[in-house]
């Protein structure tokens, strides 16, 4: 059975080094007693970044194939991992995402098989940031762009980023929202067990995608396609509800100015995909939601290890014809294919 994993995660060692002298956030920084290395996103929330996992996130070679040989995953289609570029100032985001786009590139002229890619972008540069997903898909031949879900104090809905939004729906190719640090102040208080993986991340995207639904963008741009990872970010458990406001506003004033209700935007403009979630429970509500027609394989790596994740799906209680539209048939149909 084909499979194609559509998150995937690397770094380029200009990056990393970028990171390492970057005297602002975010930037990797290692203890001067301890040496462990963190990665951090403002001053209160710092992730714990081992060498193991920054190692793997620098190996983009035959080890990296091998894993993927391992458990049956034929193409990754890889995108720069967080913190992403959004956070640095724009000059240096957007030399940053060319030479980010041209070395993933060559990785992909050498393994043309296997590897596939989400373009780099520095929206705070917009229009930039446009020609340059031009150039990443009609020179490049990569497959979307891989956006983190705040920009420092703006997300994707804002006006300035419409550019963006125009030329991604134009080119045919979506957009993958990857959660970073939420935004809101309120949720740094604790580190990264509140603001990062376990909670807020997902929170964060599901707040930039709700931001996105009610700023019009889909009206708008009705061919534009985003993708959603960890299962669709909790919307799934939430998708009567959001609807509400636009089914029972009480005021008629107070209906979201919009076409459809937002629960129908989800369903039709977006995907989901499996990575960074391997509960049950949480895996049926997606699948019974927002449906299997909608589902990509995504595996998270290397933050989730490669094997657990194929075998997690392989053990869940659905057909294997839906299996199969999960690994690649349904990613067939947005035109992306072995």
């Amino acid at each position: 059975m084909k499979r194609i994993d559509f998150e995937a995660h690397f770094y380029t060692e200009e990056y990393v080094r970028v990171m390492y002298q970057n005297e602002g956030y975010p930037n990797f920084r290692d203890d001067e007693k301890t040496k462990a290395r963190r990665l951090w996103y403002n001053k209160d929330v710092g992730q714990p970044f081992a060498d193991f996992l920054l190692n793997d996130l620098l190996n983009l070679g035959e080890e990296r194939l091998n894993r993927m040989d391992a458990c049956g995953v034929d193409v990754q289609v890889l995108s720069l991992s967080a913190p992403g570029l959004e956070q640095f100032d724009p000059g240096t985001g957007t030399a940053l995402a060319k030479s980010a786009n041209n070395a993933l590139f060559e990785v992909t002229r050498r393994y043309p098989e296997r590897i596939m890619g989400y373009a780099a972008l520095a929206p705070r540069n917009p229009e930039q940031a446009a020609d340059e997903l031009t150039r990443a898909v009609e020179e490049l031949g990569f497959k979307g762009w891989n956006t983190h879900s705040n920009y420092g104090e703006t997300y994707l809905d804002h006006k300035e980023y419409r550019p963006i939004l125009q030329k991604a729906e134009k080119l045919g190719v979506p957009i993958y929202i990857h959660p970073t640090v939420p935004a809101i102040t309120q949720m740094r208080g604790y580190g990264f067990a509140l603001a990062g993986a376990p909670f807020g991340f997902g929170m964060e995207v599901a707040l930039c995608i709700m931001r996105l639904i009610y700023s019009g963008a889909f009206d708008r741009y009705p061919g534009l396609t985003v993708i959603l990872g960890h299962l669709g970010e909790a919307l799934p458990f939430l998708l009567e509800r959001i609807d509400w406001a636009y089914v029972r506003p009480f005021d008629p004033d107070a209906r979201p100015k919009l076409s459809k209700k937002p629960s129908e935007y989800l369903r039709n403009n977006v995907y989901i995909t499996t990575s960074g979630n391997q509960y049950q429970p949480a895996f049926m509500c997606a699948y019974e939601a927002i449906g299997v027609d909608r589902m990509l394989l995504g595996t998270d790596y290397p933050y989730e290890d490669l094997q657990e994740c194929i075998r997690s799906l392989e053990q869940k209680p659905i057909s294997s014809q839906d299996k199969e539209k999960i690994y690649y048939q349904n990613a067939e149909r947005m035109g992306i294919s072995l």
